[in-house]
């Protein structure tokens, strides 16, 4: 496993990002910043994952079209350079659908099945019918999203390493069946490249999750942000402005721990202890700090919104270079597989 701190240089990087609404400041700290510092240096394949956002919203696809223009906003804004990285749509290149067809007959079942974030996310999302073969089989479909650039690392949370180590044992997998007699296995095994826990937090403390409803939105209105941080829950002791608080008690703390210095946080340690401040006194480094963050985030999405045709055409440059390194892995595979061109 690889931390991302101390990556080495020029690897294949790839990661994705289901088109399930706009991105919120848990999605940037989580994973966009990390995205956006490893484009410099590393040959970057970065996709929007319509596709993926299928594979729970079937029923309700009205809306995903959006989410993607909104996600490539979003992605610009906060600073992913087509230049340095290769930006695309999943659905835009569709060697990741016969990728995922190919890899599909060769997957036991069985390891489809022990994924934890299938059962997780049936017993999350009760309410939708999720008994599709899509939905059992998106792993795979993530496989060959990797596999099909033969990444060397994807940037993932702790909670998605299984996805990865699903993608190696494929990998092995088909080697093993294909390609025995090669010195260098036709697919590589991609390794996780760890990110560290998002410390960012919903409004309620929680993790930030458009399921909670706690989400700010990465290019929100500044209005609406400072609402939404002034009327956040504080700690319940603090009932009046002259009750004593702990800050590990308050979901404003941990927005502290994220924007403000130490010489902030000191000040709010000791001042909610003693009462020294109140709740909106304390809140309002975090409110400027939010703003300060998010202003040039819209500023710069603001600029390609205005010109749809210049993101329309570096999505399909993005694609267009996906899509040459796509077609010769895939050539390469189905040679290994007997099927003729």
């Amino acid at each position: 496993m690889y931390d991302i701190e101390i990556l080495p240089k020029n690897h294949c990087i790839v990661s994705g990002m289901r088109t399930t609404g706009r991105l919120h400041l848990g999605n940037y700290h989580g994973a966009l910043k990390n995205w956006i510092k490893l484009q410099s240096d590393n040959r970057c394949f970065f996709f929007a994952a319509d596709w993926h956002a299928l594979t729970t919203d079937y029923e309700h696809p009205d809306k995903i079209s959006t989410n993607t223009s909104e996600i490539i906003l979003d992605w610009l804004g906060a600073g992913l350079d087509p230049r340095q990285a290769t930006l695309f749509i999943q659905s835009h290149v569709p060697e990741h659908a016969e990728f995922f067809l190919l890899l599909s007959m060769l997957t036991p079942l069985s390891w489809l099945e022990r994924v934890p974030t299938y059962k997780e996310l049936k017993q999350k999302l009760k309410e939708k019918h999720l008994a599709t073969h899509g939905f059992l089989g998106y792993p795979v479909l993530q496989s060959a999203d990797i596999l099909l650039y033969k990444a060397n690392g994807v940037p993932v949370g702790e909670d998605q390493i299984s996805h990865i180590e699903l993608t190696r044992e494929i990998a092995r997998h088909f080697n093993h069946l294909y390609a025995k007699g090669e010195q260098t296995p036709v697919l590589p095994e991609p390794r996780p490249l760890l990110t560290k826990s998002s410390k960012m937090p919903g409004l309620d403390g929680q993790k930030m999750s458009k399921s909670y409803h706690n989400t700010i939105e990465l290019r929100e209105d500044p209005k609406s942000v400072e609402h939404k941080l002034k009327t956040m829950p504080t700690d319940p002791a603090r009932v009046r402005r002259s009750d004593p608080g702990e800050p590990e008690k308050c979901p404003v703390w941990r927005f502290h721990q994220v924007y403000s210095n130490s010489e902030v946080q000191e000040w709010v340690q000791v001042g909610c202890r003693t009462a020294g401040i109140g709740c909106i006194e304390c809140k309002r480094p975090v409110i400027d700090a939010v703003l300060a963050e998010q202003a040039p985030i819209r500023a710069k999405a603001q600029e390609y919104q205005e010109n749809p045709r210049e993101v329309r055409a570096l999505l399909k440059q993005g694609a267009e270079a996906a899509r040459e390194v796509a077609q010769k892995t895939l050539k390469e595979v189905k040679q290994c597989m007997g099927l003729s061109e």
